[in-house]
């Protein structure tokens, strides 16, 4: 067995961590510098009407509130294992939100949380993330569906055929997970995941539910107002199945969060051009959605992870 010197530990670390601070800056400078469809002059000119101190500080409450819901949404679910401090729970959710961001799907935030904790925790805590992006995916799904029913009722986007095979689809599912939820994978199965999601206590899954459709309504009502901001004035519902469509969409889309407003955009040009609103507004939106809620934590999440020491 080959020891490595505490020292060529330690330079081997730092290498990494500024490696994935890096990369994650040179992929957001890509995405705003080189991707055409932001018309910068554009969008300086109209922002340079619209902005207020006010306007301005509303939408970062949104983006805080949204992030802090997801950091007490953490913190609460690990306290099946361990309590951690409200900073400590900000550190692991800002830091693996800057891993992830060049990972599928975001799925760099399973081991970026992960190693914050010993070894001996590592299942427990990707367990625990599961559930934690479990909770968010599953509202993103339920007000997708009936948003895009609703939207569908007004604009006719997808034909009869296509909504009875999505809910053909979808009980063949939930009957199929019924009848071979003992049909065992390598030790795993279906039971034994809801078995190890019922040994946590009950106060936590109803925190995590909370938290997580509070964060849900933060976000998407964050894109509203922002539609209201750029005089974009339609009937709540339409705009907020537009919303809610386009979100449940874009995430069954596999995608990178380095170009998740890329994805999230496509979809919206679409969903919001159907209700007559200009392209060139739905993607500055979108992007400043992305920037707000993505680039800024990742870069605050850059601190934590130059911080960060190995356990």
């Amino acid at each position: 067995m080959i020891i490595i010197p505490h020292k060529a530990k330690q330079i081997l670390l730092f290498t990494v961590k500024v490696l994935i601070v890096l990369a994650a800056f040179y992929f957001i400078y890509d995405q705003l510098a080189k991707n055409d469809q932001l018309e910068w002059v554009k969008f300086v000119s109209l922002f340079e009407k619209k902005w207020t101190i006010g306007g301005v500080l509303f939408l970062l409450i949104f983006s805080i509130l949204n992030r802090l819901l997801e950091i007490l949404k953490w913190q609460n679910l690990v306290t099946y294992i361990q309590s951690i401090s409200l900073w400590q729970a900000t550190k692991e959710v800002l830091g693996a939100l800057t891993l992830g961001i060049f990972t599928p799907n975001g799925l760099g935030e399973y081991a970026g949380k992960a190693i914050f904790y010993e070894k001996s925790k590592t299942k427990k805590i990707v367990f625990l993330n599961l559930i934690c992006n479990g909770i968010q995916m599953l509202f993103t799904i339920v007000f997708g569906l009936f948003g895009l029913l609703y939207f569908n009722a007004e604009f006719n986007v997808i034909r009869l055929k296509s909504i009875v095979f999505i809910f053909g689809l979808l009980l063949v599912l939930v009957l199929g997970s019924f009848f071979l939820r003992g049909f065992t994978i390598k030790g795993y199965s279906l039971e034994k995941l809801a078995h190890k999601i019922n040994q946590i206590p009950k106060k936590i899954h109803r925190k995590n539910i909370l938290f997580g459709l509070g964060r849900y309504l933060v976000f998407s009502h964050q894109y509203y107002f922002l539609f209201l901001a750029f005089d974009v004035h339609l009937p709540y519902l339409i705009l907020m199945s537009a919303i809610t469509s386009v979100y449940f969409i874009a995430s069954s889309l596999p995608s990178f969060q380095f170009v998740d407003f890329a994805v999230k955009g496509g979809v919206a040009v679409y969903f919001f051009g159907l209700l007559g609103i200009n392209e060139w507004i739905v993607i500055f939106i979108t992007s400043l959605m992305w920037f707000l809620n993505v680039v800024v934590p990742v870069v605050i999440g850059s601190f934590f992870v130059m911080n960060f020491k190995l356990k």
